[in-house]
């Protein structure tokens, strides 16, 4: 008995689970909007999805049309399917351009191109699209309640794109590419100088340049960076860098190359002797 009425408790568990999901009777688009409203501050989005349905891709004579396309795009978000939340703001802004979301349609536009970016190791064209549409948004809606969220993010897709420039920077010393070294680091240094990278960066140019003969600029340029930074890490770090520097050998000017064995001896000069006796 006890095993029994386990069963049919389980049962109804099940049964209960099921019939939560179901959705109310809907009688007009206002109640269809509200009901999306509510399931969305539930963190129930996929199914505010299939409540705003009729809205993905007409207005359904409604007056809320927008409002339906805005929530639409904030569920897309929330279940980080970006391509869609991106069509979802994008057709908000081309199609209601007047309506009191558009605005944060715009900066949310942003998010879903950040959601198809990719870290600094990868390219980054989409950061750089969000970046763009964030600053667009900013400018054109400095008091928006979202224009201080949207500072922020600009400066974390800032610190991204610094990041790659950097770390391409440092690949191409390994590779003893020292000028194109120079030039992504000289990059960070003159684009993102907010950038937590800037002292790294600056370090990394002393090196490159150091390697390219010119190495009295470089220790240099770190001894100020030592004395501006004195007592912290950045200065320990451009200590070491100088010291080794300093005890660097001066690279070795290119040997003459010789003609190799297999191949064919200059042209002589007519008229010259050949080397030959007659």
């Amino acid at each position: 008995m006890k095993r029994l009425a386990l069963a049919l408790t389980v049962v109804l568990a099940m049964i209960a689970g099921c019939g939560g999901s179901v959705l109310p009777q809907i009688h007009d688009e206002g109640g269809r909007l509200e009901l999306a409203r509510r399931l969305y501050a539930k963190n129930d989005a996929m199914l505010a999805v299939e409540v705003l349905a009729p809205f993905s891709t007409s207005g359904s004579g409604s007056g809320n049309v927008d409002e339906a396309v805005y929530l639409l795009g904030l569920c897309h978000l929330k279940l980080k399917d970006w391509l869609a939340a991106q069509a979802d703001f994008e057709r908000l802004q081309r199609d209601y351009p007047e309506s009191d979301s558009a605005a944060s349609s715009a900066f949310r536009r942003g998010e879903a191109l950040w959601g198809q970016s990719r870290g600094p190791d990868f390219d980054q064209e989409y950061t750089l699209k969000a970046l763009e549409q964030w600053m667009t948004f900013r400018r054109e809606h400095p008091e928006h309640w979202l224009a201080d969220e949207a500072t922020r993010r600009i400066a974390e897709a800032r610190a991204r794109l610094a990041t790659k420039l950097y770390r391409t920077g440092d690949l191409y010393v390994k590779l003893k590419e020292y000028e194109s070294a120079r030039t992504y680091f000289r990059n960070v240094l003159t684009e993102y100088s907010e950038s937590a990278l800037y002292g790294d960066a600056l370090i990394g140019w002393a090196v490159a340049t150091a390697r390219l003969g010119q190495r009295d600029t470089a220790i240099a340029t770190l001894r100020e960076l030592e004395t501006e930074h004195a007592g912290q890490p950045l200065a320990l770090k451009a200590a070491r860098a100088r010291e080794a520097m300093a005890k660097w050998r001066p690279d070795r000017k290119p040997r003459p190359r010789r003609t190799a064995p297999n191949e064919p001896p200059l042209p002589s000069t007519p008229g010259a002797p050949t080397g030959l006796t007659p």
